[in-house]
Parts: C-alpha cells; sequence; structure tokens
C-alpha cells in the first residue's frame, strides 16, 4: 500500500486504518524529522508493516523512483491512496500572481500526474487506485479559485483514466467534504473524520468493486460508502 501524502490529516486516518488492516504501508516524507515526528504521532499503531522514509515524489522523475523502489523493496504495488494536497485562500482569481499559480495549481496538479503514471502500469489487477479530492472539486470557492480549478481537474482525471482503462484496473475518486482531522477543532457531528475515509478507503481496496465516484461530504454518506462497498465484496 502506497500512501503519498499520508503524513497529513487525512493520510493519518488512512494510514491507521490500512495498518490495522494488516497492509505493509508506504509513506513517503520530505524529511526524516517529519517521519520520525509522524512515527511518534501513531505511536503504538507504527508498527513493523510501516515503512516511512525520505523521498520527494512530486516531480515525473521523483515518483518514478519511488515506485520502483516500493517494487524493489516488496514486490510489487497493490493500492494507492493519494491525498495529496493542501488549501491555498485568499486571493481572487485576477489578483493571483505566477507564484501562486505554480504552487496552488501547477505543482499540486503535477504531483498526482506523476504519480497516477508511475504507480498506475504497476498496479496488480485487484489493487485500487484511489484519488483523493475536496467538494470543491465542484462546488467553487471564492477566494480559493485555483484550489477549486485543481480539484476539479482531479476529477476530470479520475473520469478520463477510468475511461481509457475499461475494466481493466480498478480506479475510485473520493471526494470529501470538510474533515475532522488531528489539525481542526470541530464539534459538528455530521462532520466526516479522517478514520472514516480510512475505513472507506481500506473497504475498496479490498472489495472487487469497480471504481468510482464516492462522496463522502459527511459522515452519514460515508456509513453508506461502508455499507455499499462492503456488500460487493
Amino acid at each position: 500500500m502506497l500512501i503519498p501524502g499520508g503524513t497529513g490529516g487525512v493520510g493519518e486516518g488512512a494510514v491507521r486504518a490500512y495498518l490495522a488492516a494488516g497492509a505493509q504501508v508506504v509513506v513517503p516524507t520530505r524529511s526524516q524529522e517529519r517521519a520520525h515526528q509522524f512515527r511518534d504521532l501513531l505511536g503504538t499503531a507504527a508498527n513493523e508493516r510501516l515503512h516511512l522514509f525520505e523521498h520527494d515524489y512530486t516531480s515525473f522523475e521523483g515518483a518514478e523512483k519511488l515506485v520502483a523502489t516500493m517494487v524493489e523493496r516488496l514486490g510489487g504495488v497493490d493500492d494507492v491512496l493519494a491525498p495529496i494536497g493542501g488549501w491555498w485562500y485568499g486571493k481572487r482569481l485576477w489578483e493571483i500572481d505566477e507564484t501562486d499559480w505554480q504552487g496552488a495549481f501547477v505543482a499540486l496538479a503535477t504531483t498526482h500526474m506523476a504519480m497516477l503514471r508511475a504507480a498506475l502500469p504497476r498496479l496488480t489487477q485487484q489493487g485500487a487506485y484511489s484519488i483523493v479530492v475536496g467538494e470543491s472539486a465542484h462546488s467553487p470557492v471564492p477566494g480559493s479559485g485555483l484550489v477549486s480549478m485543481e480539484q476539479a481537474a482531479l476529477a476530470m482525471m479520475h473520469r478520463v483514466v477510468a475511461a481509457e482503462l475499461g475494466n481493466a484496473k480498478r480506479v475510485f475518486l473520493l471526494e470529501l467534504g470538510p474533515v475532522a482531522t488531528r489539525f481542526t477543532e470541530t464539534t459538528d457531528p455530521a462532520q466526516v473524520t479522517s478514520a472514516q475515509i480510512g475505513a472507506v478507503a481500506v473497504a475498496a481496496s479490498a472489495s472487487t468493486q469497480p471504481g468510482r465516484h464516492v462522496r463522502l461530504l459527511n459522515r452519514t454518506q460515508a456509513e453508506d460508502a461502508l455499507v455499499s462497498i462492503g456488500a460487493a465484496q
């Protein structure tokens, strides 16, 4: 199991869920210090099946090397979950500069594309590739237009790759609403949690269900997704 972006708030829930399910989990990090911090955060959940190492996967070359290393060390790639990205806010589209554009749109879209092209051809037949986006992919957020545009591009990437693959391999799009993570403080009982997202991702990996668009905008949708995906196992 490969989780680029696994040390983030959403990624943490997925890492915990896959480790609990018995998977070998590979999480690339920006630095060894970040790796040590994340292992400490996971506590007893960080067992011998967690593989944390420093690697830059944000370019085509970097992603290719990451996946090749995983194949060499673990024998293959069964599943990928890509909660890659972050939030950007503060400017209307006509106020952005080139640095904003390169960082909030080009860099993130490139990282997703680099990871997909490196991992998908090596994905085992029973595996699943899951792209994670926010609901800004379909609902424009004023002042955060670059994120909305980048997320919409990823949603179309899912549709295109699904059409190109046919039934050859499974690719999911997990669309998230506001997520309760270690970085957020919320008392909203309807807000989806990173743990629920991880549980849905694990269920998708374990199932034989064809890839599809799964909306996880709130806890109820996450619960429904677990039932529908579980029923297909």
